[in-house]
């Protein structure tokens, strides 16, 4: 465990060294850190399991090593699975726990997903189905960003309106449109300016 806590760190320091401006843990998903948080996937018996204080032990040494070596003027997301959808599994109230711990460990913003831990899953998708976990996750005092079929400009610009979220993160919207953000631009009627290196693209004939 100490070995992989190791490794993180010096993935964010590489990550720093070669440029990058936000790095985002990756605790979702059935992913190595979410396997630890739920109780479905974490049978351990030693510090490292058990309770959700147990389980929530080794995420959060991660997060407070790379916060250790990931400047404080640049962004720390946390991308959480806030619920497994399936009974006995990690929920609501341990993410928005987890999330009050990881802002003392140094993390900026949750990133709020959800599932992947168990065959069993139910999951009720449809248009913004994750959006609830990002409103529910604001009672950490972090910032959170609404993922999950956000698929037009006028629904991503409610989100942040009516605070459910403070920022909207794409996927697969962005990888079937990589335009979709200068579309929505033009819809909602936003100022904005093309690349550079794609300007000439937009000058009017003539």
């Amino acid at each position: 465990i100490q070995g992989v806590i190791g490794d993180f760190r010096a993935a964010a320091r590489r990550a720093l060294e070669v440029g990058f401006q936000v790095v985002e843990l990756h605790l979702a998903h059935g992913y190595l850190l979410h396997e630890f948080l739920s109780p479905l996937s974490n049978h351990r018996q030693d510090q490292y399991g058990g309770d959700s204080q147990g389980r929530m032990r080794f995420p959060l040494e991660v997060a407070r090593a790379v916060r250790e070596v990931w400047p404080d003027h640049l962004p720390l997301f946390a991308r959480l699975s806030v619920s497994d959808w399936a009974e006995g599994g990690w929920d609501e109230d341990g993410s928005v726990e987890l999330a009050r711990h990881l802002k003392e460990a140094g993390v900026d913003l949750i990133d709020c997903s959800s599932g992947g831990t168990t065959l069993e899953q139910k999951i009720t998708a449809g248009a913004g189905y994750q959006v609830r976990f990002a409103a529910r996750l604001k009672e950490s005092g972090l910032p959170t960003a609404a993922v999950g079929e956000i698929t037009e400009a006028a629904q991503a610009e409610t989100i942040l309106a009516t605070g459910q979220a403070d920022l909207i993160l794409l996927a697969r919207a962005s990888l079937r449109d990589p335009y979709w953000p200068t579309k929505a631009a033009q819809t909602l009627g936003a100022a904005w300016q093309p690349p550079p290196q794609y300007a000439r693209g937009y000058l009017k004939p003539g």
